[in-house]
């Protein structure tokens, strides 16, 4: 079952519960699908000023031009946090006009549910996403699986890839199933925390087993937060791959 409501000024909203609804629901809001698609996981609240504002350049020079530029979209968690918060101003601001899909378990947005979720912890969706799609779940964490589900449905048959910028416990989680989809992982080192974590193990400079494991498969990319041209070729050729062999 899938639904459509208005989320706010220039945003529209979705309900599904439902992968079988997916297609149906992205086809209601107006998605193109068959397109490539980035998934950008990693950091919200916890996320520092300093790295937020390194991620704010990379944004702005290689991420925002390299997805518009192969007609392409975006998939985040929708909060209005972090690389969520940052993505939605930088593309507001750079005139950009890929579709910005938050993805968001119900029972943690705050603006979209009367209902607290269990420890009463909410978010507010970022007001310049251009979709929202609601999921089950009243967790943090519950939307992971479907993210990765949205961005397949959206992908189709086209590339996608998933960048990892600084993040917690739930990114670990997101990685590996990009990982188990065949997605390729872009890890942006110098960002903090799990990003960190990751590019330390590629550099055999920690002994963390899951960073390890995310670190050791032949999907995954570190790239420093300090080379944005590089991010860029590497999104660029990442996102405009031939179809053939590819897992979206």
């Amino acid at each position: 079952m899938s639904g459509q409501a208005a989320a706010g000024p220039g945003a529209s909203l979705g309900r599904v519960d439902a992968v079988a609804g997916l297609p149906t629901t992205l086809d209601r809001l107006g998605i193109l699908r068959g397109r490539p698609v980035l998934a950008l996981v990693g950091g919200a609240a916890g996320m520092d000023g300093i790295h937020l504002q390194l991620v704010d350049e990379v944004f702005r020079s290689a991420v925002i031009p390299v997805v518009d530029g192969c007609g392409g979209a975006v998939v985040d968690g929708g909060t209005d946090a972090g690389i969520m918060r940052l993505i939605g101003q930088v593309r507001s601001a750079s005139g950009a006009s890929f579709p910005l899909v938050g993805v968001a378990a119900e029972g943690t947005v705050a603006a979209a549910s009367g209902a607290q979720p269990k420890g009463g912890d909410t978010a507010e969706l970022e007001p310049h996403h251009t979709h929202v799609i609601l999921v089950p779940g009243d967790s943090w964490g519950d939307e992971s699986p479907w993210l990765a589900a949205v961005v397949s449905a959206i992908a189709g048959g086209k590339p996608s890839a998933t960048l990892v910028v600084n993040g917690g416990e739930i990114t670990y989680a997101d990685v590996e199933r990009s990982l188990a989809g065949g997605r390729p992982v872009l890890v942006l080192a110098g960002t903090g925390r799990t990003a960190d974590a990751v590019a330390a193990a590629a550099a055999g400079k920690t002994a963390d087993p899951r960073a390890v494991r995310l670190a050791a498969s032949p999907l995954t990319r570190i790239i420093d937060v300090g080379d944005p041209e590089l991010l860029a070729r590497t999104l660029q050729a990442v996102l405009t791959r031939s179809s053939s062999g590819n897992h979206a």
